[in-house]
């Protein structure tokens, strides 16, 4: 797991989740982590932000480049793609 382990006090609704993910979708890489949670259409606690960043940043569906900008990377239809072809596996970075 990439990020830290804390416990988390408070839960995220769906419709935050949601929010913060096509927040990021539509700002890919304009943002870094505390201008991102700081341009948020609706203000959340940044605990919470906490736990929905994470969550993206576990499940591969945002990345961080070198700089600290977040750039949405989740492309169902090209993981499609690549996982249905025989000369690729899947390897963890674990």
């Amino acid at each position: 797991m990439v990020s830290q382990q804390f416990q988390v006090l408070h839960y995220p609704r769906l419709d935050t989740v949601l929010m913060v993910e096509n927040f990021i979708k539509d700002n890919s890489g304009e943002f870094k982590k505390r201008s991102l949670w700081e341009n948020l259409p609706k203000k959340t606690m940044y605990q919470t932000f906490q736990v929905i960043f994470d969550y993206l940043l576990d499940s591969g569906k945002i990345g961080v480049d070198r700089e600290g900008h977040i750039a949405w990377i989740w492309n169902p239809a090209l993981v499609k793609k690549y996982a249905s072809r025989a000369n690729l596996a899947w390897r963890s970075s674990k």
